[in-house]
């Protein structure tokens, strides 16, 4: 019977740390993924808003007021985002914890 008990708690520790393994792997997989992703984003959006600004500028004849335009929709956006820190933040918590009960 100790035996048997010895056995299963063995058999117990390799399968968690088996699980634990799993789970570290795919959460490096998809934090990797997500770092390449975000670099590529951040060159695009980098782009398009020099593209916009350069274009809403040539539409008002000052390329500044071009730049200050997409500025401001920038600083509003970071309010918005200050404003809603708290539901953000619990949404992506709570997805966290979801995947790592999963």
């Amino acid at each position: 019977m100790v035996e048997t008990l010895k056995e299963y708690a063995t058999k117990r520790l390799d399968l968690i740390k088996i699980q634990a393994t799993e789970k570290t792997s795919i959460s490096a997989g998809i934090i990797a993924y997500l770092i390449i992703f975000l670099i590529a984003f951040a060159f695009f959006i980098i782009l398009f808003n020099f593209g916009l600004a350069y274009l809403i500028g040539k539409a008002l004849d000052n390329t500044a007021y071009g730049f200050l335009i997409v500025a401001a929709f920038y600083v509003v956006l970071m309010i918005v985002v200050a404003v809603l820190k708290k539901k953000i933040v619990n949404i992506i918590a709570d997805k966290v914890v979801q995947f790592i009960n999963h």
